[in-house]
């Protein structure tokens, strides 16, 4: 369905701008563009369900899959300017990137005023709750090391927004955080590999655009995850028949990769929570002998029981 503009578009405007005012030339424009009808199609999806019930596995209710994934990205992107500097996944201390980040130049982005405006403005609520650390509602993106290793998550700080689109979590709010290391360890909790995620400034991420070609990519479904009055309902997939394809519970062997496997049922309810690990797994040995094992996992239609839902 088009309504005249596209998250694609303006994520291509924003990676190949190469002046200094991003918001006043690519941004605002095609944000007033996106008024109207593109908005509307977007309020859709804020109810569980909802919108499935009346689109129904038709192409429209596909292609709003595969644009709250275009926007989703866009965010992304957006988002670099308020995170920290890349650091080498499990190093407890940040380390310079060696290769320059191929995306914009966070430091000529959006302020922090400009990025809610673009979200606001097409009916997205941010919120930048800090008082208890939430995995449903926080990610994330620094750790504070707590002398007592059992100290329980605490949020020391909220670093960017988060949004929501109606009961839809559109994204997360990065938050730095103060915990013990049997609950979150420096280095692994902020700087492991973050599922569903396009791009982040400070650690490696996978969605399933990766690896496909200059269209394909734009074909990926965007997570649903749901806060209801009746309970949260995580990487929503069996209820929508997009392509096919069903949820998988995370506890039948059968479904899982020899990888998962060697993941305790505990860490991959970790990973769905949360989108990454938090320490590292138990056979952590085990899993270091097959080189680049983290780009391997696929929880992409991973789900909790009905009971944990």
């Amino acid at each position: 369905m088009s309504y005249g503009t596209d998250a694609r578009e303006l994520y291509e405007a924003v990676a190949w701008y190469e002046g200094a005012e991003l918001y006043e030339a690519v941004v605002a424009p095609w944000v007033d563009r996106a008024q109207g009808g593109y908005r509307g199609w977007l309020a859709t999806a804020g109810e569980d369900n909802s919108w499935w019930e009346v689109r129904g596995s038709g192409l429209v209710g596909r292609e709003l899959v595969w644009e709250l994934y275009a926007l989703h990205r866009v965010g992304d992107v957006l988002a670099l300017a308020f995170q920290p500097r890349s650091g080498k996944p499990g190093s407890p201390e940040p380390e310079p990137d060696p290769e320059p980040d191929p995306e914009p130049d966070p430091d000529r982005l959006l302020s922090a005023r400009e990025y809610l405006d673009v979200f606001t403005s097409l009916g997205l609520t941010p919120f930048e709750d800090g008082d208890a650390f939430d995995p449903f509602l926080h990610e994330i993106a620094e750790v504070e090391q707590a002398d007592d290793p059992r100290a329980p998550i605490e949020i020391a700080e909220v670093i960017w927004p988060g949004l929501m689109l109606g009961q839809l979590l559109f994204s997360r709010a990065g938050v730095r955080i103060r915990a013990g290391v049997e609950h979150a360890q420096r280095g692994v909790a902020d700087r492991s590999t973050l599922y569903w995620t396009f791009r982040r400034r400070h650690r490696p991420t996978v969605d399933l655009s990766l690896g496909w070609g200059s269209n394909s990519q734009w074909r990926t479904d965007f997570r649903l995850d749901y806060r209801t009055p009746t309970g949260d309902r995580l990487n929503v997939r069996g209820d929508l028949p997009i392509d096919g394809r069903s949820d998988l519970p995370l506890d039948h062997p059968e479904n899982l990769s020899p990888e998962e496997r060697l993941l305790t049922p505990a860490e991959r309810r970790e990973l769905l929570r949360h989108r990454c690990l938090l320490r590292p797994p138990e056979a952590v040995d085990t899993l270091d002998a097959s080189l680049g094992w983290e780009r391997d996992l696929m929880p992409f239609d991973w789900r909790l029981p009905d009971s944990e839902t």
